[in-house]
């Protein structure tokens, strides 16, 4: 084998089996770590509970004023 063929070898350009499986796996690292990133998000920012709002007087149904 010359030295060329060698280098084509291991380029990631020329060899197509090497490198395609490199990009699933690359693509499929991608979308764990997205996917990950979205649910730690939506947990962080997950609803609470009904919040404590005290309503003013004249904004009710039936307003009540002073």
């Amino acid at each position: 084998m010359s030295y060329e063929s060698e280098y084509k070898d291991k380029e990631f350009g020329y060899n197509w089996v090497n490198s395609s499986r490199f990009l699933f796996y690359l693509q499929v690292l991608c979308i764990v770590a997205l996917l990950t990133g979205m649910c730690y998000n939506l947990y962080t920012h997950r609803y609470k509970g009904k919040p404590d709002v005290e309503m003013p007087g004249n904004t009710l149904y039936v307003p009540q004023y002073k």
